[in-house]
């Protein structure tokens, strides 16, 4: 292999790496987390003391009432479910085939529908039920799940901390128990991301309590700034490709 080809392979290679490190970084992750703890603490403390990401408490309470016979019960607790289904449907669509009107990119696509339905709640007065809010963030929350899955190499969630808790104390021990470096990388990306999202249930939490259902657009520029860091780590990697043609 010449000189050039070993450059151009280089070019590639950390073509390739900046555009991983930018849909995956720690940093994106951190946005996200926060985000999805907002949310959280904001259809709790706002809107009727419930939980909208997380779909295993609806299924749970779907299971008693119809084991308790209440059909009708059961029902009530549908909704989130189903607007979490759409999200993942509508999601994986837009991965699969991106609109070509704004933005050719699915991921900041997604990010750009979460942040215009999150703006719009913020408008919405609290004389409407409870449900109509926390269906529409099972839905935001289903979005984002679908479309962020990876820190670096290894699965997680902006949403949920359950599998994020296990992840980085199963990563911890095996970090202290082998001293395997790799391992105490892994469980501190995955605490910082529980950390990030304990910030954004406690800002959720606060903000909500202040100034009410408005608290939302907190989140939405939360997730502007997630939007401006794909931006930049797109430019970057425009530059490199010129760079690379060149």
């Amino acid at each position: 292999m010449d000189n050039l080809d070993i450059k151009i392979t280089s070019r590639i290679k950390q073509k390739m790496s900046v555009s991983k490190i930018t849909t995956e970084s720690l940093r994106l992750g951190i946005l996200l987390a926060i985000v999805g703890g907002f949310l959280d603490a904001y259809t709790y403390v706002g809107w009727g003391g419930i939980f909208a990401n997380a779909q295993t408490g609806n299924i749970v309470l779907v299971s008693i009432e119809l084991s308790k016979g209440q059909w009708m019960q059961a029902l009530l607790h549908m909704p989130p479910i189903l607007a979490f289904i759409v999200g993942v449907v509508v999601a994986e669509s837009i991965k699969k085939s991106p609109p070509k009107l704004f933005i050719k990119d699915s991921v900041r696509t997604i990010l750009l529908l979460e942040i215009i339905v999150l703006f719009i709640i913020g408008f919405v007065p609290t004389t409407v039920p409870n449900s109509f809010v926390t269906v529409t963030i099972s839905f935001v929350s289903s979005v984002q799940i679908s479309t962020f899955r990876k820190l670096h190499d290894y699965p997680y969630s902006t949403t949920m901390s359950t599998g994020n808790l296990y992840s980085a104390s199963q990563a911890a021990y095996i970090a202290v128990v082998n001293k395997d470096k790799k391992s105490a990388l892994k469980a501190l990306g995955y605490f910082t991301i529980i950390f990030s999202f304990i910030i954004g249930a406690f800002l959720g939490g606060l903000i909500t309590s202040s100034i009410g259902v408005k608290a939302i657009w907190g989140a939405a520029m939360v997730l502007t700034s997630a939007v401006v860091l794909l931006s930049a780590g797109k430019k970057y990697v425009s530059k490199e490709n010129i760079t690379l043609n060149n």
